[in-house]
């Protein structure tokens, strides 16, 4: 684990984490983009938010690939050998550091990671989500890394919301016919078979009543109201209901 090889490190945990991330935004892409934005790709609201949404999702990941495979500034192996500190020619009573992990010469920022096993030249953090350490020269890559996948989640959410207010609109006018047959005292299957009504019709507020039971309250909107009523009567034998019918 913490093996270098052509600036990719040869870490696990790393690795899944770098797999998982391509797996995430193709998953939000097929889900925004294909069951979202597909059936709109006729009008210009799909097209163009299909065009951005692969345009951002392009550059999340280039640029994820970017921040993994570059050196982030390792300081080269084993350099500490009195030959290299002779050759940096000192000033007097100027001091180098030596890793004592890695065997290098430590610049000023320089601090050593323990999954790369290198010293790394201005090293932010290591990052497993890119498989690699943040550092001087791919510090730039995991800004617009995270910048992008910003920009993919914030237009996700904006159209997942458009998305729902649509469908929500659809489903409160099918609700609204719901409530109407509610307060009109029909039954659903009445109005699909077209029954012509024979009983006595009802206002809407009475209709209301009938369903929900008694004067307005919040018990009309708990789906608990009357449980304790039920437990209680099921606690009797059948034929002492005064309901109870015989077969």
């Amino acid at each position: 684990m913490g093996r270098q090889v052509g600036w990719l490190i040869r870490d696990g945990c790393g690795l899944a984490c770098g797999v998982l991330t391509w797996v995430l935004v193709a998953y939000a892409w097929f889900v925004v983009g294909v069951i979202m934005l597909w059936p709109y790709m006729n009008a210009w609201y799909g097209r163009l938010n299909g065009v951005l949404l692969a345009a951002v999702s392009c550059l999340a990941l280039a640029s994820h690939l970017r921040t993994m495979l570059t050196n982030p500034g390792a300081v080269p192996l084993g350099n500490a050998t009195p030959a290299y500190i002779e050759s940096l020619r000192l000033q007097p009573g100027q001091v180098v550091y030596k890793c004592a992990k890695c065997s290098s010469i430590k610049p000023e920022r320089a601090h050593h990671c323990s999954i790369c096993k290198r010293c790394i030249r201005k090293m932010d953090h290591h990052c497993p989500w890119v498989n690699n350490c943040v550092g001087e020269r791919n510090q730039k890559y995991f800004v617009l890394f995270t910048m992008y996948v910003a920009l993919v989640s914030l237009h996700s959410l904006v159209l997942s919301g458009f998305h729902f207010a649509h469908c929500f609109n659809i489903q409160w006018n099918g609700a609204s016919n719901v409530f109407g047959i509610v307060a009109h005292n029909f039954l659903e299957i009445e109005r699909l078979k077209g029954e012509k009504p024979s009983w006595e019709r009802r206002g809407s507020w009475e209709g209301m009543r009938a369903v929900f039971g008694g004067r307005p309250s919040l018990a009309w909107f708990s789906p608990l109201d009357g449980l304790f009523l039920l437990f209680s009567v099921r606690n009797f034998p059948l034929e002492t209901h005064p309901t109870a019918l015989y077969v």
